[in-house]
Formats: C-alpha cells, structure tokens, sequence
C-alpha cells in the first residue's frame, strides 16, 4: 500500500465507495420491492422480477451476501481511508482524521444516497441487481452460509414467533392497499370497497322496514288488487291475508300479466306465486349474496329471532351495496326528500339512513337504528311531546311532524362544511 501513489489510492477509494453504494442500494430496494407486485410480474415472465423473487425466498442468504460484501468494502475503504490521512496530516493524528472524515463521506455517499434512490425507485435497482447477486451468493456461498449459520441460531427464538403472524392481508389493509396503491378509478375502488364491506352489514342494515313493503292483500277487492298489479312500481310482490305476516307467497308480474284486462279469482292468483323465502335479518350480506344464488331467489322477506316478518330485500338491494344505486326509483326506498333554501333538508321519517348516507354522501351514524324516525327516538329515549331538536354527530336533527308515537318528517341541517347534495329526482 505504501508504494501507491495518492491519485491511485483516491481511485481505489472511489471504486470502493461505489461498491459499497451498490451493495446498501441493492439492500434497500429488494426490501422495498412490493411483493405482490413482484409475483405478478413474476408470473408475468418478467426475468429480473423471477431472480429476486427467488432471492427473497431465502431473505437470510441474500442479506448475508449483501452485507459480507458492503463489510469487505468497507473495510478496505477504511484500510485505504487511513493510508490517505496518514500521508496527509502524519501518523498521529491520520487514524483519528481518517475515521471521521471517512465516516461522513460513507454516510453520505455509500449509505443515505444510494438507500434513498433505491428507496423511491426499488424496481430500477433490485431487478439489475438480482443478476449480480445470484451468482455472487454462489461464488461466496461456503462464507455466507456460516455466516447465515451463526446468526439464524441467534435469531431462531425471534423468527419463530414472528411467523405466528400470518402474512395475510387483513380486510381493512386490503382497502387500504385499494385506496392508496392501486390506480383504478374511483368507481371501481368503490365497487372493490362495497365487496369487502358486505362481511360488515347484516341483511337487516338494507332491508325495507316492513311499514314500506308493499304487497298484495288478499282481502281487498279483486278490482283494488288489479289495479295494484297493473300500477305496481316492482316486479315481484309479497300476497298475503289481511298483514303481511300472513303471506301467502311471492307474485312475480311477469306471470301476472294474463290478468290484465281479465277477470280473475284470488285463488288464480295464488296459484301464481312461489313459495316465499324468509331470511333471519342477522344473515350477513356475503352470506346471503351467496344464498340468492343459490336459491335462485331474488327476493327474500327478513324475520326477527321471533319469526315476525320485519322487512323484505331484494338482490338488487345487495348488489347497489357493491356498485351504488342504479335504480331511478328513489322516491320508493326514501320517502320524500326535499332541500331547503337554508340547505336544510326534509327527510321521510321512515327513510334507511344508510340510503341517505350513500345518496347524500352523509355520515350519519349506522351502528343503532336503521330509520330517521329510530335514530331520533333513540337519541331522546322517549316519545317528545312536542316536536324536538337534537344534535347527532355533526347534524342537527329536527321532528317536523309526527304522529301515531312515529316521527313522520325530519329535518336535517347538514354541517356547514357538509357539500350540497341534490335530494333523489333533483338535478
């Protein structure tokens, strides 16, 4: 070394430096790489991505190439390192010159540059890189393997309880994922969320309450239940004896449509319908997606632990908690709704909060009751004598009208900061 000349011993350092960026780069970007992504391209045929697939299949071997070599860098650029200082400021200060100049240099230039660009860029690196570190690890393999030896029996009580954890995706990490590293559109990230939620809602939390199903009574006048059918707004209708918990059975109007313009019997009519399909209003709604399908139903009537019949839903109902409402029949899912001047809004007592939240991009709570009128009553705890404000969240909730112990008409004034939504018909 002493026969060196300072420009060679510079260069030697130089080469040295970039080696030991090379190996902390490399470090940093295969442990940056997005794994997922990375099997994707794997499976894609991509080469780099296959090689350092395999690299981290084994992340122990590849971390003991990895910082056997930088340590050889370093130690040498320390040996060189020195050798300058020496020459430069003498013999008995160069060790302690060398070793702090040295370490600042290699801070900047062999550790915090090279792991940030890896960092923000961990494909450009680790995919290169897999191709000089495959064959390195092999070339160094007897070195790395005691290395590797020694270490993971230090480590083993550390590692084994690491692995208890699975590597699953948790739900919630799984839209996190959607929402933050994916580049598919809003609408799709929605419909993606909207499947993910289905574990969290029960068929309770969609259902129509059972005050707005509306039905065929067989009780009533064949001419009434003509013009029901000839009027009706849906395609498939519960019959049932004077209240719906004595249904009778579901009227699909498609098989209705010969009575049009004829006379009929109820008994005809009966005839017509299928077996009604009830369903317990705890069922969650992957639950029960699966048991349309496999019922072939489209149309299930909800009971409480009780077997009284509380509500009805439909498949549509379901599939709208995935991509959003696609029906224009608003007025049949929420009553009236009507926006004020002052940006307050007139709501149906008996109107879903959950339809509202969806429509109106609200936040009201969903936890408790389902209605206006149920979220109202429970925030006073008894029926009010007179009409009543209370404050929910961010929104001030006000009974307008109310009648039979039912609050009839709410309504909300949205939170200044609230953006002005368009009630259901409104353009």
């Amino acid at each position: 070394m002493h026969e060196l000349s300072m420009s060679t011993l510079l260069l030697i350092i130089l080469v040295l430096t970039v080696l030991s960026a090379y190996f902390a780069g490399s470090e940093t970007a295969m442990m940056a790489l997005n794994r997922y992504r990375l099997r994707h391209l794997s499976n894609e045929g991509h080469r780099g991505a296959r090689k350092a697939n395999r690299l981290l299949q084994r992340p122990d071997r590849l971390l003991g190439v990895i910082l056997v070599g930088n340590n050889v860098v370093i130690f040498l650029t320390a040996s060189f390192a020195t050798e300058v200082a020496n020459r430069i400021v003498g013999d008995t200060a160069g060790p302690f010159i060398g070793a702090v100049v040295l370490t600042v240099y290699m801070l900047i230039f062999a550790e915090i540059t090279p792991k940030t660009v890896a960092a923000a860029r961990p494909e450009a690196l680790a995919f290169p890189s897999a191709y000089i570190l495959q064959p390195l690890l092999k070339v160094s393999h007897p070195v790395v393997f005691f290395v590797n030896w020694i270490s993971n029996l230090l480590a083993a009580p550390m590692i084994a309880r690491a692995e208890e954890k699975s590597e699953q995706l948790s739900v919630a990490e799984l839209k996190t994922v959607l929402y933050e590293h994916t580049t598919l559109p809003p609408e799709r990230q929605a419909m993606l969320v909207g499947i993910l939620d289905l574990e969290n809602a029960t068929v309770g939390d969609i259902m129509v309450p059972r005050a707005g199903i509306v039905g065929i009574d067989l009780d009533d006048e064949t001419a009434t239940i003509q013009e029901a059918i000839e009027n009706s707004q849906h395609t498939r209708l519960p019959v049932f004896r004077e209240h719906i918990d004595n249904v009778v059975g579901i009227l699909h109007l498609r098989r209705a449509a010969r009575f049009a313009g004829e006379t009929f019997t109820k008994k005809d009519l009966v005839r017509e319908t299928e077996e009604p399909y009830f369903v317990p209003e705890s069922t969650p709604l992957h639950t029960q997606l699966y048991n349309f399908q496999r019922q072939r139903r489209r149309v299930a009537l909800v009971v409480d632990e009780y077997g009284r019949i509380r509500g009805m839903t439909t498949l549509e109902d379901l599939l709208e908690e995935i991509v959003g409402e696609f029906t224009t029949d608003f007025t049949s899912r929420l009553g009236e709704v009507r926006r004020g001047d002052d940006g307050s809004y007139l709501i149906d007592g008996s109107a879903l909060v959950r339809d509202l939240n969806r429509l109106l991009a609200w936040d009201l709570p969903t936890a408790g009751p389902r209605t206006m009128n149920g979220l109202v009553l429970e925030q006073l705890e008894s029926f009010p004598d007179g009409n009543v404000s209370v404050r929910i969240g961010r929104y001030v909730l006000e009974s307008v009208r109310m009648a039979d112990n039912l609050v009839r008409t709410v309504r909300v004034i949205p939170p200044p900061d609230q953006p002005a939504a368009a009630p259901p018909g409104e353009s």
